[in-house]
């Protein structure tokens, strides 16, 4: 059984082309900027979590990174992707699947890259957990980029409701294992000329293993 949200997201990208949504963008400097900032090599592996028909893939494989996945809820926006992709389709491991529902190989990623998903994620037993799939998929080490609404950004967006963070928010969110590398304020136009405000932060997991309470 389909599930709503992803309904709602298939929806989204049966319903509009990709590069008219609020959250396109033609240009994804910034997230490659702060994945610069990690300092990862090209076989590294990097998984973008909701990257649906985003252009970053298209922007990661021009430089050569040769182990990246992308996992997005709707498989209707992975289809434009591979659709866009063409051939190069086939260097990416693609995932149709709600990352709160998802179970990663253990350490399988170097860095985790959320661009406009933990925003939507309003109750705490979702967001709790994302974090859990992040523990998970993140190797110790690893580097978590998450970019979601500010606290001066939309209360609502797709017709949902968000929960806007800070970086003191996010670090609450995701626990001592993670220490904050960078903050960055970014204001996006959306195709449509609004503004929204968004708060990039890295963060680096902790190369220590946590020890599992019994």
């Amino acid at each position: 059984m389909t599930s709503p949200r992803r309904s709602h997201w298939d929806d989204v990208y049966t319903t509009k082309p990709a590069d008219t949504v609020s959250w396109f963008q033609d240009d994804p400097t910034p997230s490659l900027d702060m994945i610069a900032q990690t300092g990862l090599g090209i076989g590294d592996p990097i998984v973008d979590i909701g990257g649906g028909a985003s252009v970053l893939i298209d922007r990661l494989l021009d430089r050569g990174h040769s182990a990246v996945t992308v996992l997005d809820i709707a498989e209707a926006g992975l289809a434009v992707a591979r659709t866009r992709l063409g051939e190069r389709a086939g260097r990416v491991t693609w995932i149709s699947q709600d990352v709160t529902a998802w179970q990663p190989p253990q350490d399988a990623f170097a860095l985790w890259h959320d661009r406009a998903v933990f925003h939507f994620l309003v109750e705490a037993a979702d967001r709790a957990a994302y974090v859990r799939a992040l523990d998970c998929g993140l190797r110790p080490g690893g580097f978590v980029i998450l970019a979601p609404f500010s606290l001066t950004g939309p209360e609502r967006c797709s017709g949902l409701p968000v929960r806007r963070s800070s970086a003191a928010m996010l670090q609450a969110e995701l626990g001592a294992d993670y220490a904050l590398v960078n903050e960055q304020p970014q204001t996006h136009l959306t195709p449509a000329g609004n503004r929204q405000d968004f708060i990039w932060c890295l963060f680096r997991k902790s190369a220590r293993r946590a020890t599992v309470q019994s």
